[in-house]
C-alpha cells in the first residue's frame, strides 16, 4: 500500500530541508530553520487515480449550532480546525470531535453530517479535497 501526505502537508514537505553552511560564512548567525508540526498523518483508501486530479482548499465557518447538509463525499477530505470545535457524525460509527490545532480524514461514500455543537463558540475550519476532475465537493443524502 501506498502512504499519501495529508493533501496540502505536501506543499510543506520542504521546509525542513537545510542548505549547505553558505550562510554561515564570515561568522553569520545561523538562520533558524523552519519545520513543519505533523497534525495528521493516516494511510487512506479511495483517492483518486487518474493522471490529473483537482486540489481544492476551501474554509468554512460555522455559527454556534450551525451543521452541514446529510452529505456524502466520493474521495476522502481532509478538515484541519482553526478554531473552536468540529463534531462529525458518520453513519453506523460514534461521533469525532476535532479542536482547534486538530484534523481528521472523512471516508469516502459514508453518509456524514459536521456539527458545531457549541452554543458560544464559532467554529473554523480549512477543508482540503483531492478529486477526480469535474467531481462535486459534495453529494446531497436523503434521511
Amino acid at each position: 500500500m501506498r502512504s499519501h501526505l495529508v493533501p496540502g502537508l505536501a506543499l510543506l514537505a520542504g521546509l525542513g530541508v537545510s542548505h549547505p553552511a553558505s550562510a554561515q560564512q564570515h561568522g553569520a548567525p545561523a538562520p533558524n530553520i523552519a519545520k513543519p508540526n505533523m497534525v495528521l498523518q493516516q494511510v487512506v483508501e479511495g483517492l483518486p487515480t487518474d493522471d490529473k486530479q483537482t486540489v481544492r482548499v476551501m474554509t468554512a465557518t460555522f455559527k454556534p449550532g450551525d451543521k452541514t447538509v446529510y452529505h456524502t463525499h466520493r474521495f476522502p477530505v481532509t478538515v484541519y480546525v482553526l478554531e473552536g470545535t468540529f463534531t462529525l457524525e458518520l453513519d453506523g460509527r460514534p461521533p469525532i470531535t476535532v479542536k482547534a490545532g486538530e484534523a481528521l480524514v472523512e471516508p469516502p461514500k459514508v453518509p456524514m453530517t459536521g456539527y458545531n455543537r457549541s452554543t458560544t463558540e464559532q467554529t473554523k475550519v480549512v477543508i482540503f479535497y483531492v478529486s477526480a476532475n469535474d467531481t462535486p465537493f459534495l453529494d446531497l443524502m436523503s434521511h
